[in-house]
């Protein structure tokens, strides 16, 4: 199939989304981009109309700038080390208009299902009405939109007389509920749930601060020696073993034991969880700002019920327990098109499900330290494949490759849904590029 006979269907106009489609363009490959919001940024436009932003107010992004920008669209010199969220959304939408891509956008526009045709390509179905068929089918719309309840919040919701939400709608500490003066619950210790804690817990806003978690983590600075943390990272070509131990002994001495802050000591390795970033939280905490909980059992009331039999009064629950990962317009009954029960969902290069053709995923990883510029790498692969100088292994050998790729990037993380597509960014870069260059021989050969 030549390039002219390719038509692309781009679901999502987010920051994987919009590299893609410059990949695209720059290979002279036709495709519609479909974005059901009236803009450009998908999670990092504020207030985004769709509903599916989970940016708050306050949020500045926890990767440096060097780290997160697009290789052929430097941010301005000018930046701080870690933007804010309208400054990311800002550079979104000036890389868009840079490259000429606006144009190709349709806004407004939802996908509301999406069907293999006789083909071998997609049908695909528009909240218009209109039914359009495609040869490819690339899917870029986050996953960071749905969010995930705790066990105790969806079984019985109505037993709290508080406000019970997630950090999803969570917007500032006066929206979408007022809690100056009221005794709050953040659930959760991870990025967002440090940062919400962290806004919340100046005397003079909420009356009492609590962090429930059912296992302590390492809380890293953002900075290490006046530097971006992250600008200090190994370079891939260490030995990840080595790396990784030299790194767990600088965190370690770095920030201590986690019990001087007054936190719960974790039970596990340094770098063993995706990482939990804070500049505010371990001071908040040694100041005793924020008051650790154990894991919430039940609600009653206004009372929080928890794991080691204690309960505290509250007013507000915040549970910042993550995401699902989902694919609505896929068929339900399509179970291979969906993550199984556990959160997981492998891919070939975190892009291909083996053995289905012309669908490929954009930036479905949790990348460390950025997601931002991950579809970036991915994007050539995907051209090269379809302007027909990369091939695809075998099916059976993507899936080996899919496995030992697996192992490789999870076996430091402990097992959790959140780390089911864990992947550290600089190898992962590493490997794609080499897979590339072994598909171009591949196809040079045929």
């Amino acid at each position: 199939m030549s390039t002219s006979d390719v038509k692309v269907c781009i679901i999502g106009a987010g920051c994987s989304g919009i590299t893609t489609a410059k990949r695209l363009q720059d290979h002279g490959i036709a495709y519609d981009q479909l974005e059901m919001s009236d803009d450009v940024g998908g999670n990092w436009y504020f207030r985004n109309p769709n509903g599916r932003s989970a940016v708050y107010e306050s949020l500045h992004i926890d990767t440096s700038k060097t780290r997160l920008q697009f290789e052929d669209f430097p941010v301005p010199e000018d930046w701080p080390d870690f933007p804010s969220h309208r400054l990311m959304h800002q550079y979104f939408r000036d890389y868009v208009d840079h490259f000429g891509l606006r144009g190709g956008i349709e806004f407004g526009v939802a996908v509301e299902r999406c069907t293999r045709n006789a083909d071998g390509g997609w049908d695909v179905e528009l909240s218009t009405g209109e039914t359009r068929s495609y040869t490819d089918l690339v899917v870029a719309n986050g996953h960071h939109w749905k969010p995930r309840l705790p066990r105790w919040a969806t079984e019985h919701p109505g037993e709290f007389d508080g406000v019970l939400m997630h950090s999803h709608d969570y917007v500032s500490p006066f929206e979408p509920v007022e809690v100056r003066g009221k005794r709050v619950v953040v659930v959760g210790m991870g990025n967002s749930a440090m940062d919400i804690a962290s806004e919340l817990s100046s005397p003079w806003m909420a009356d009492t601060l609590y962090v429930s978690a059912r296992r302590g983590v390492w809380v890293l600075p953002k900075y290490r020696n006046g530097q971006p943390a992250d600008k200090v990272m190994a370079p891939p070509d260490i030995p990840k073993d080595v790396a990784l131990a030299a790194s767990r002994e600088l965190i370690r001495n770095l920030v201590g034991e986690m019990s001087s802050y007054g936190l719960p000591e974790p039970d596990h390795e340094p770098l063993a969880a995706h990482p939990s970033v804070s500049a505010d939280f371990l001071t908040k905490a040694g100041s005793g700002d924020i008051h650790m909980l154990p894991a919430i059992e039940r609600l009653e009331g206004s009372s929080v019920h928890l794991a080691d039999g204690s309960s505290v009064e509250a007013d507000v629950i915040i549970c910042a327990t993550g995401y699902e990962m989902e694919f609505p317009f896929f068929d339900s009954a399509e179970t291979a098109l969906h993550p199984d029960d556990e959160h997981r969902y492998p891919l070939f290069k975190r892009m291909i499900k083996p053995g289905v053709d012309h669908l490929f995923f954009m930036g479905l990883a949790q990348s460390s330290p950025t997601i931002v510029n991950l579809a970036e790498q991915q994007s050539k692969l995907l051209a090269k494949l379809l302007d027909g100088t990369y091939a695809l292994p075998s099916v059976e050998e993507q899936e080996r490759i899919m496995r030992a790729d697996e192992a490789f990037h999870l076996e430091q993380y402990y097992a959790a849904p959140r780390h089911t597509i864990q992947i550290d960014f600089g190898r992962y870069c590493v490997d794609l590029h080499q897979e590339i260059a072994a598909g171009e021989q591949r196809a040079a050969q045929r």
